[in-house]
């Protein structure tokens, strides 16, 4: 009796290719269910948005008025520059700031980007302490917006023939100065379809401030008409 012989299953070139491609689509397909799930796992463990308040007054707690700001700038600042050419020599005693993941700086008409490095220092503790309180509420991340920075003697002046509550005896012309918008922010994931109203982010950005003013990091001021509050550090 002969000795049987199974049927060889092996598969042909044309088979093994488009077998190979299945199982890559089923790979493609797993790995993006894996993505999905984690990213939503990943919402959910944020939890339910809790209250967020502010316990105070922003007129009475922000109340650093320019002279008390203009003294600290004078003896931790700059030589004030009368144009923006001789800015660009004071520039090397400063820091540039631009956007990055903390906050965001608008497009800037009366004043350059550029800040002592304990302000700049400043304002970046500012950003990263603004998005962890966030954080800690369960809120969705936003970036605070720096509106105005250093300015030279010039840019005061032209700023002050548009806005006459503007002041000559300005403390951004040392460095040391910097406003941030209490109305305007920038929302990190657009994707994230949770909303926090500027009414709210104000009060976490007082919160901030309030504890940085406390630790003696810096004076704050409440700027109404202009919705910002006007931030000197200190030394």
């Amino acid at each position: 009796m002969s000795e049987y012989k199974p049927k060889s299953l092996s598969l042909s070139p044309i088979k093994r290719k488009n077998m190979k491609k299945t199982l890559t689509t089923l790979w493609i397909a797993a790995a993006c269910l894996f993505v999905s799930t984690a990213f939503n796992s990943c919402k959910e463990e944020r939890g339910e948005l809790k209250r967020i308040w502010y316990n105070g007054s922003y007129n009475r707690d922000f109340n650093d008025l320019n002279d008390v700001q203009l003294a600290m700038a004078k003896k931790i600042g700059i030589k004030p520059a009368t144009t923006r050419e001789e800015a660009e020599k004071v520039k090397e005693e400063m820091v540039e700031i631009s956007t990055n993941d903390y906050y965001e700086v608008e497009k800037l008409t009366h004043s350059i980007p550029y800040l002592i490095p304990s302000a700049a220092d400043l304002l970046e503790d500012i950003g990263r302490n603004f998005q962890d309180t966030l954080k800690n509420r369960n809120a969705s991340l936003y970036k605070v917006k720096v509106t105005s920075v250093t300015r030279t003697m010039d840019d005061v002046k032209k700023l002050k023939k548009r806005n006459s509550n503007s002041s000559v005896n300005s403390t951004h012309q040392y460095g040391t100065t910097f406003d941030i918008s209490w109305v305007r922010y920038t929302k990190v994931d657009e994707e994230d379809t949770l909303n926090i109203d500027s009414d709210r982010l104000k009060m976490v950005l007082a919160m901030v401030l309030r504890d940085l003013k406390r630790d003696d990091r810096c004076y704050v001021k409440h700027e109404r008409r202009q919705g910002c509050f006007h931030i000197t550090v200190r030394e």
